[in-house]
């Protein structure tokens, strides 16, 4: 499969067939750096990484299978790139595209990555955008294959807030996906209805489905995957965690919903997770709001169903499958 070229901006312009490619290149690269073969196929090229927004597991993603593919690799932080501000983003995307093979934005609208990628004459990759995260959608379809063996019929339970980029991605990937995708959460939180139909639409091709239900149990009742993020993003103003704590209280992930869920479920999180006090954010709100843990329990968090760490590393193999695949490795 040829997808030399292509820009990756969100898992609606891929067809599930180029998405299993995609994973299945991953798989194939993860198994050469576990044995030491190298895959430096890419040396000579450079890529330049945009950070709107800063990341951990995303940027030592892309530096990591950047460094193994043999490329040379740009950072760019909100201090030091001028995109949007003092030089316009169609400006940015020609500058960089002249001097880059490629170009990574991690950020905020979907319609920046996307205006790059139009002026851009090399691929560009959505790093997460406030509508899409097509990256983790590959590391997640990555990890839930290596435990059950398959994707297609995976039944898989998203809690939270429903409105933003992971639980539109999971969306659109199960629909893509022939999987089954349930937003559990209060209606006020459910993704935006335009793109619920489109998935709906996706499904029926793929005998996958969309749920969207305020029943913990009732969405959470022998799923194989229990999925969650934090309730605030980055960028939203503090003010907002009251709401959002007690809105979204009732969906966090804790024993009850993984033992409703089966003894088969396991627990994903994009991380980084709010499940103790041992981070800023979370002992100011746990002093703030007399709770320890937020979204996820820290007792489903450490347990044997969560394979967090594991879908974290798989973000690296599969960011490192995306640019091998779109640049021609």
């Amino acid at each position: 499969m040829d997808l030399k070229g292509r820009d990756f901006l969100k898992l609606l312009d891929f067809t599930p067939e180029e998405i299993t490619y995609l994973v299945d290149l991953a798989a194939e690269l993860k198994d050469k750096k576990k044995k030491g073969i190298p895959v430096d196929t890419l040396r000579g090229k450079n890529i330049a990484l945009i950070f709107e927004k800063t990341s951990t597991r995303t940027r030592c993603a892309f530096e990591v299978a950047a460094n193994d593919l043999g490329m040379g690799c740009t950072y760019l932080d909100p201090s030091s790139s001028q995109i949007g501000k003092k030089e316009s983003i169609a400006d940015t995307a020609r500058v960089l595209a002249g001097m880059f093979d490629g170009i990574e934005y991690r950020g905020y609208e979907q319609t920046i990555v996307e205006e790059l990628a139009k002026y851009s004459k090399v691929p560009v990759w959505n790093g997460l955008t406030n509508e899409f995260h097509p990256t983790q959608m590959l590391a997640d379809l990555l990890t839930i294959r290596e435990h059950f063996g398959h994707v297609k019929g995976i039944k898989l339970s998203y809690m939270g807030d429903a409105r933003y980029n992971m639980a539109n991605s999971l969306m659109v990937v199960c629909a893509k996906m022939g999987m089954h995708f349930i937003a559990c959460t209060t209606p006020k939180y459910f993704p935006e209805e335009a793109l619920v139909k489109q998935c709906e639409e996706i499904a029926k091709q793929t005998g996958g489905s969309i749920t969207l239900t305020s029943d913990t149990m009732a969405g959470t009742k022998d799923v194989d995957v229990v999925y969650t993020d934090v309730w605030v993003s980055m960028g939203e103003p503090d003010d907002v965690w009251t709401e959002r704590i007690k809105d979204l209280s009732p969906y966090q992930v804790n024993k009850a919903v993984m033992d409703n869920a089966g003894d088969k479920a396991i627990f994903l999180h994009c991380l980084p997770a709010f499940h103790d006090l041992k981070t800023q954010i979370g002992a100011q709100m746990g002093e703030r709001f007399g709770i320890t843990e937020m979204e996820v329990t820290d007792e489903v968090f450490e347990s044997e169903k969560s394979l967090v760490f594991e879908e974290a590393e798989n973000r690296m193999h599969t960011i490192k499958a995306v640019m091998a695949a779109t640049l021609g490795a």
